[in-house]
């Protein structure tokens, strides 16, 4: 639309518009352009006819409704009330005022901190970049110099100018003007001028505009160089000047190439860059990216091809950070013996201890057995230190009985005489050979009535222990633990006996022992019962045993009295572990504690590494074998929680006892320490009872197995543990079937009855006939039905029996197929409960 358009048309603007005005608008290159401006009136609302006006006050009214009226005092309020309220108002809003002065205060302070910081790290930027600046300008110097150097002594004619004659330019051989090339140099540079010119201009013209690159780079845009450039760069110009070639010398490297690592990792142990690796593996047809595992053989190959050298290294190295030192003589010292006490249960092992250390363990036993292995320290009136282990003699702690053996320097072998050699006393024999330490025979219990320890010494024979008596070197003593008879010459053949084996220990270096036994204590968290065997284990030392680390925090002896270090030969518990270790594990003093925590995940992974690699060898065939196996063995799921780990173990192994062909006791997990929740919901899940063999279920658990109804059961005797299960498992099995043959009958005639069917007329040849008996249908003495009886009738009454002799009628469920001359044999089924 044109001016003359805009000054001829109609203005824009409401219909009936208010008063109008002239603006004249400027534009660029001159032009401009009148408009016309509407100034519109203010709109009156006028009511419409019939309808009642507002009163005047009526909006003061509710504008005073809105406001609250602090002068209008609520009833009851007395006047001493109403100053304390408008006190306490005017306080609170004195407070509001100062705490947001306060407020202002410390935000302005925070503000001004944060600019002095911000001012700060700028001028240390520029600082730097300045610097930056004037090393980057003195090398470019330092390049010109070195270049123009060169150029000086290569070729001098060129760069000095040649005068050029009147005459007009010289030509040389080829023809070709002698100064061609400074005229050349020329016009480059009026170019390069010219578009220097051209982008001064550019600039100019657009130095009022910001664009997007300034905005973010914060500069005149385009990649900068960054500091590591620069230096790459200044480095490079500092060999350069010094006369080297410009490339770094190769570093040759000690690579430790484990058995397995990723293609990153060998690259950065190299210094070496990834796609190097990458492309030397390709190279040897091996197609592998950066975070893809290699094998030790293929990474030894690409470090020898880099020129570096191999180191093999193995995840078991870990293990070398165990200090294996063989001791000079010069640093051993004489060490107590060890001695531990086996025999057959209830043959009185606890009974002659007590009697030796003069105290009475047997009553806190449950049951009157031993079902812990437990660690005693006792000095002689000779004054001869003796350390005693007393191990269980149930059957079921085999495994306690074998680590006590294996520890121990001397074994004590515990034979009542009233009840002679016994089948734990002969493991017992077993195991001490196996270890290969003396024994001494204590034939026990010879104040009963019934002792014969002539007996006992001939049965010992059987098994060859030949004791002294019989002219054997094997020390015996008859003693008893309720009279005290014989302990003193006991103790003597004790001391006689360590001295023959001269047992030595250097108690000057880094403690080794191996873990009795291994509880979860309340209050104390994990506990191990730990035998010294080799160094001082003191309060602070980091360990290392099984899978599991730890710092001791408290030693305690076996009369519950704390100590500050253990020598050689001495039992104590250990606190401070950070987990339960299984007894029999080994525990040793490391450096620090990151070798600790090294060493116990080494040991943890292969453990889980062990465990996972038992059915991952198993076929597709083995699988769907032992599948159709176990469809005929019923389980009896449980789950084991025990006090110690030893009791623990032992209640596994005899629950792996339990059981035949068709069903089995399936342990779901074993543990230490109290019942927990989490307990609770595994075995809802699985539909399996807990057994507490010495602990309790908490409050939660208690809780939660009411909800769930799982059943939880408690007990502190092995022998009542062990008969419930078996108990439980004769439960599942299938009850057996045993037939009874009552009688015979022949079919003389066959009756068809509508809506009956077939009726046998029948004879009943031997025995009796009973309705609710079973039934065969033998025909040319084949068995061709077996079933029930429909109905058995006497003439026309039913009958439940029908004696040998008689005459009956006979109906068949759902068959009908008999014939003349059949014989039904008659028999009843009795069901026989099956125990393990």
């Amino acid at each position: 639309m044109s001016d003359s358009d805009n000054k001829t048309g109609k203005p824009l603007g409401l219909r009936g518009g208010g008063d109008r005005s002239h603006v004249r608008q400027s534009f660029s290159h001159g032009r401009t352009k009148s408009v016309v401006v509407e100034t519109k009136r203010k709109r009156v609302v006028v009511p419409k006819p019939g309808t009642k006006p507002p009163a005047p006050g009526a909006t003061q009214k509710s504008v005073a409704q809105s406001r609250p009226d602090t002068t209008k005092r609520p009833a009851g309020i007395t006047d001493a009330e109403m100053e304390r309220r408008l006190a306490a108002l005017k306080a609170a809003k004195e407070r509001e005022t100062e705490e947001a002065a306060k407020r202002e205060e410390e935000s302005r302070r925070r503000e001004e901190e944060r600019e002095a910081k911000r001012a700060e790290i700028d001028a240390k930027e520029r600082e730097e970049q300045e610097r930056l600046e004037r090393e980057a300008a003195k090398a470019e110097e330092e390049k010109r110099a070195l270049a123009a150097e060169a150029a000086a002594k290569a070729t001098p004619d060129v760069i000095e100018p040649i005068e050029t004659p009147a005459g007009g330019p010289k030509s040389d051989d080829r023809g070709a003007p002698r100064n061609a090339t400074p005229r050349r140099a020329t016009e480059r540079d009026n170019d390069e001028a010219r578009k220097q010119q051209r982008n001064k201009g550019d600039d100019r013209r657009r130095s009022g505009k910001l664009t997007i690159n300034q905005a973010l780079t914060g500069g005149e845009g385009g990649r900068q160089r960054s500091m590591a450039a620069i230096k790459r760069a200044q480095e490079r110009e500092r060999r350069k000047a010094m006369g080297g070639t410009g490339e770094r010398e190769k570093v040759m490297r000690d690579v430790q190439v484990p058995e397995a690592i990723t293609v990153q990792e060998l690259a950065n142990r190299m210094a070496e860059r990834v796609a190097a690796v990458v492309k030397a593996l390709m190279q040897n047809g091996i197609m592998a990216t950066q975070n893809q595992t290699i094998d030790a053989d293929t990474a030894q190959l690409i470090v020898e091809e880099f020129g570096h050298r191999v180191v093999r290294v193995s995840d078991a190295d870990v293990e070398d950070a165990i200090n294996i030192v063989e001791d000079k003589d010069e640093d051993q010292s004489p060490r107590a013996p060890v001695i531990t006490i086996m025999g057959h249960v209830d043959h009185g092992k606890t009974s002659l201890l007590d009697a030796i250390r003069k105290t009475n363990v047997v009553s806190g036993e449950a049951g009157g057995i031993t079902q812990h292995i437990g660690a005693y320290q006792i000095t002689t009136d000779s004054g001869h230190l003796l350390t005693f282990l007393d191990t269980p003699g149930h059957a079921a702690f085999t495994s306690m009985r074998a680590r006590g053996a294996q520890v121990t320097d001397i074994v004590i072998l515990v034979v009542a005489a009233d009840d002679s050699v016994m089948p734990q006393t002969i493991e017992a024999i077993n195991h001490a050979k196996a270890a290969g330490v003396p024994m001494i025979v204590a034939i026990n219990k010879i104040d009963r009535p019934g002792a014969d320890p002539t007996r006992v010494r001939t049965q010992l024979l059987q098994h060859e222990i030949v004791v002294e008596k019989m002219s054997g070197d094997v020390l015996d003593v008859e003693v008893s633990a309720v009279t005290g008879d014989g302990l003193d010459e006991l103790l003597e053949n004790i001391v006689l006996q360590a001295e023959l084996l001269d047992l030595k220990a250097n108690p000057d270096r880094n403690a080794e022992g191996a873990v009795i036994e291994a509880k979860l204590d309340t209050g104390r968290g994990p506990v191990a019962t730990v035998l010294v065997q080799k160094g001082t284990l003191k309060t602070g030392d980091i360990f290392v045993v099984g899978e599991q680390w730890g710092r001791v925090r408290a030693l305690i002896d076996d009369q519950g009295e704390r100590v500050a270090e253990a020598g050689p030969s001495t039992p104590v518990e250990v606190l401070g572990l950070n987990g339960t270790p299984e007894a029999g594990d080994v525990l040793n003093v490391v450096a620090d504690e990151a070798t600790a925590r090294e060493i116990a995940d080494y040991r943890h992974q292969l453990a889980k590494d062990k465990k996972a690699a038992v059915g991952a060898g198993a076929t597709l065939d083995q699988l769907l074998a032992k599948a159709k196996a176990d469809q005929n063995v019923s389980e009896l799921p449980i789950l084991v929680k025990a006090d110690v780990q030893g009791s623990a173990e032992a209640i596994v192994q005899a629950m792996d006892k339990v059981g035949n062909d068709e069903v089995r006791v399936r342990v779901l997990h074993s543990g230490v320490g109290a019942i927990t929740e989490s307990d609770v919901t595994l075995a809802e899940a699985s539909g399996a009872p807990i057994i507490g063999f010495n602990v309790r279920a908490n409050a939660p658990a208690r809780d939660a197995a009411r909800q769930k109804g799982v059943e939880i059961r408690y007990y502190s005797i092995i022998y009542d543990l062990v008969d419930d299960v078996k108990a439980a498992a004769s439960g599942l099995l299938s009850a057996e079937i045993k037939e009874t043959f009552i009688g015979y009958a022949t079919i003389k005639e066959v009756f068809k009855i509508t809506g009956v069917g077939k009726i046998a007329g029948c004879v009943i040849t031997e025995g009796v006939a009973r309705r609710s008996a079973g039934v065969r249908l033998l025909r040319d003495d084949v068995v061709i039905h077996e079933g029930k009886l429909k109905t058995l009738k006497r003439f026309k009454d039913e009958v439940k029996e029908v004696q040998g002799g008689q005459e009956c009628g006979m109906a068949f469920e759902n068959y009908e197929d008999i014939r003349e001359g059949d014989v039904i044999e008659i028999f009843e089924t009795e069901e026989i409960e099956r125990t393990l």
